[in-house]
C-alpha cells in the first residue's frame, strides 16, 4: 500500500507544533500501526531527518503507552483496540491518516507523539493502593468475595492507564480512569479499609492535576481499549459521597 500521513511534529514542550506530510509505499496490511512508524523512521534514517518520536513499550496491547489519536479518534477506528494492536488492514491504498497526540492540559506533549502520562502516576500514588500485609495468597475458596464481585473488580481492574478517555473526552476528564482505579478496590474487602481515605484523595490529585470534570457524555467508554464502563464513574461518585458523609 502507499499511504499519505498527516503526523504532528514538534521539537520539545516548548515549542510550536505542526502537521508534516509524509509519504509512504510498501506497507503491508499484515503491518501493525506501530511497525508502519517503524518503517517511516527507517527512511528517515536513511535522509538523516530526525525520526517521529512515539511511545510504547509491550506493544501487546498491555501497558497503553503507544496510544495516539489517528484520524480523530484515540487508537484509530477499532474498538477494544490498542494503537499497537491495529493493524494496517484496517485502511485502504491511498488513504490519507491524520496521525496526533492525545491531547489535554494534564497530557504535555514531550516531542512528537510523546506525552506526558504522570499526572496519572501522581492520581495512583495519592491512594491507588491498599495497607495489607503482602506474603502468600490465601486459598480462594477462604475469601468471602462472590464470585460476581470478583468479576466486577477484575473488570475495572483492566484498566491500563493509556490515557484515550482522557484524549476523547470534550472536558479532557480522567473520571473513567480515576473511578476504575476506585471501584476495583473500593469492590474488595482488603480496600475497605482505606476506601474513604482513598477516594478523597485521589478525587483532589485529578483535579489538582488538571483534569477536567465529566459531563457524562460516555465517549470515554467507546473509545476505552479495554471496555471499561462508564458504571466505574457511578461507583466512585458514590464512593466520594459516602466518604463526605464519614469525614463531617
Amino acid at each position: 500500500m502507499k499511504l499519505y500521513l498527516k503526523i504532528w511534529r514538534q521539537l520539545n514542550a516548548s515549542a510550536k507544533g505542526e502537521m508534516v506530510n509524509y509519504e509512504i509505499d510498501r506497507v503491508s496490511e499484515h503491518m501493525s500501526f506501530l511497525e508502519m512508524l517503524d518503517l517511516l523512521n527507517e527512511s528517515l534514517i536513511q535522509k538523516k531527518e530526525r525520526v517521529i518520536e512515539f511511545d510504547h513499550d509491550c506493544r501487546e496491547g498491555i501497558c497503553g503507552q503507544c496510544g495516539v489519536v489517528i484520524n480523530g479518534r484515540a487508537h484509530g477506528p477499532l474498538k477494544n483496540t490498542t494503537t499497537c494492536q491495529l493493524h494496517m488492514r484496517s485502511f485502504k491504498d491511498g488513504d490519507t491518516i491524520y496521525i496526533e497526540p492525545f491531547r489535554a492540559k494534564a497530557f504535555p506533549v514531550l516531542r512528537d507523539l510523546k506525552i506526558d502520562r504522570s499526572a496519572f502516576d501522581s492520581i495512583i500514588e495519592a491512594g491507588g493502593f491498599i495497607g495489607a500485609s503482602t506474603g502468600q495468597a490465601p486459598e480462594a475458596n477462604s475469601i468471602p468475595i462472590s464470585y460476581e464481585t470478583a468479576e466486577a473488580s477484575f473488570d475495572a481492574a483492566a484498566c491500563i492507564g493509556c490515557g484515550a478517555c482522557v484524549a476523547t473526552c470534550k472536558n479532557a476528564s480522567a473520571a473513567l480512569f480515576v473511578g476504575a482505579k476506585i471501584t476495583h478496590l473500593a469492590l474488595l474487602p482488603q480496600g475497605k479499609i482505606e476506601a474513604s481515605k482513598r477516594v478523597l484523595t485521589m478525587v483532589d490529585q485529578m483535579d489538582s492535576a488538571g483534569f477536567g470534570n465529566c459531563s457524562n457524555t460516555g465517549a470515554c467508554e467507546i473509545e476505552c481499549p479495554q471496555g471499561i464502563s462508564i458504571l466505574s464513574i457511578a461507583k466512585m461518585n458514590a464512593e466520594y459521597s459516602k466518604a463526605l458523609i464519614f469525614r463531617k
